[in-house]
């Protein structure tokens, strides 16, 4: 009971440090977007947090970890109310339930603090312009239906558990960044850039209102990791934990240091954003691997996923692909790094495991882009998923909420 208590407590210390992530989030996507769009960017944000925690409780949990299941699809029970407190502990068969290492509640909860981010980050890259309405349906069946369902391939025991080399993804660079990233790009395609992020074949910059807050929102989301990297460990190990945590805090500074580095070598000018967008892949690209890497192999994955950072940002814009808070470069592009860096570096390292690692990146699009393509596509033909010119120019704070975030600051902004 001692060694239950103990991780169990560590446990839902990192659930809440993974839900704070959610405002690190947050402040991240409205510094890095104008002022207009506040209100918006936060509602959305919020939307995600509490209905996908209510669509996890309805059929999410169940849906990503059935059990016995096909190991493709499972047909799950809806909600997950147990008959007493007992069953917490400990399984149907009365064997203990996680090996006895924390309850059944603390599972879902922890779990349920993962199944809202994937929409979060698509929220970014679509910031400014879809209609809110959309992008609500979109996360329902988004957070709903195909998250679990990706989630049960690997974490529930599917197919890419059962293969000679399991495909391996600690934390969520793939299960969890980047499908959201493979859903944003195929939203940002559909939806279209901004008005005048693009004109007459040229790049036009569209600053960000409150790059301290943005800043803010990045510090907030690497102490978020220690919670979304350390808990993925599952218990209170010492050595495991403390290792997860080292791993993490290398990478992130290596991105951002690299980031850095190469964004002034690149065009003469120290971009703060790029230094925090480089915090970002670092950690991203170091969750599919934290466990099995050593300090040293985190500073390399954390330092490539900056440098991808730099190159990632400028190719999707030469795509003419408008992404205001950098989403696709940081979530899809060093999830994939980071994904096929456990097959080179680490414990794991092999030719058998970077092909499972590749296999894993393969159909994580695969279902990825097929079913946002679906969703948003129908969306887009039949209600619309794009906001008025007008209100584009305006802000959709006024227009689709009926209220400002500073009304004593407002400004004309076009």
């Amino acid at each position: 009971m001692e060694l239950l208590t103990t991780n169990n407590v560590w446990m839902m210390i990192c659930t809440a440090l993974v839900f704070f992530m959610h405002l690190g989030f947050a402040l991240l996507e409205i510094g890095l977007t104008r002022q207009k769009n506040t209100i918006n960017i936060l509602f959305k944000n919020i939307f995600i947090i509490t209905v996908g925690l209510l669509l996890y409780y309805l059929v999410g949990f169940n849906l990503m970890y059935p059990g016995e299941f096909n190991g493709f699809l499972a047909i799950p029970d809806l909600g997950i109310g147990l008959g007493d407190m007992q069953n917490s502990f400990t399984n149907a068969d009365g064997t203990a339930y996680a090996d006895g290492g924390y309850t059944y509640w603390t599972d879902f909860l922890f779990q349920g603090m993962f199944a809202a981010t994937a929409a979060t980050i698509v929220s970014g890259a679509v910031a400014e312009r879809i209609k809110i309405g959309p992008f609500m349906i979109f996360t329902i069946l988004y957070v709903g239906l195909i998250y679990p369902i990706a989630g049960s391939w690997k974490w529930g025991g599917g197919f890419l558990q059962t293969l000679d080399t399991p495909f391996y993804d600690f934390a969520g660079s793939t299960l969890v960044h980047s499908v959201g990233g493979w859903a944003a790009v195929i939203a940002v395609c559909l939806l279209g850039s901004r008005i005048g992020k693009f004109k007459d074949g040229k790049i036009q910059a569209i600053p960000g209102h409150n790059i301290p807050i943005a800043t803010a929102g990045v510090l907030i989301l690497w102490l978020g990791w220690f919670g979304f990297n350390g808990g993925s460990v599952l218990s209170a190990d010492p050595e495991l934990t403390s290792l997860a945590l080292v791993t993490t805090c290398l990478a992130a500074a290596a991105g951002g240091v690299v980031s850095a580095l190469v964004s002034t070598i690149r065009y003469k000018n120290l971009d703060l954003t790029m230094f925090l967008n480089g915090i970002l892949g670092g950690l991203v690209g170091i969750t599919a691997g934290a466990d099995q890497m050593s300090p040293t192999d985190a500073i390399i994955i954390g330092g490539v996923a900056g440098a991808l950072i730099v190159f990632a940002v400028s190719l999707i814009d030469r795509l003419k692909l408008d992404d205001p808070v950098g989403a696709i470069a940081v979530h899809l592009v060093c999830g994939i790094w980071g994904t096929l860096a456990v097959g080179i570096f680490g414990n794991l390292a092999s030719g058998a495991q970077f092909l499972s690692q590749l296999l894993g990146v393969a159909s994580y699009a695969a279902i990825c882009i097929v079913s946002s393509f679906i969703i948003i596509f129908t969306l887009k033909k039949t209600v619309g998923i794009r906001v008025s010119e007008r209100e584009e120019l305006e802000g959709l704070d006024g227009y689709e909420h009926g209220m400002d975030a500073y009304p004593d600051f407002r400004m004309n902004e076009h």
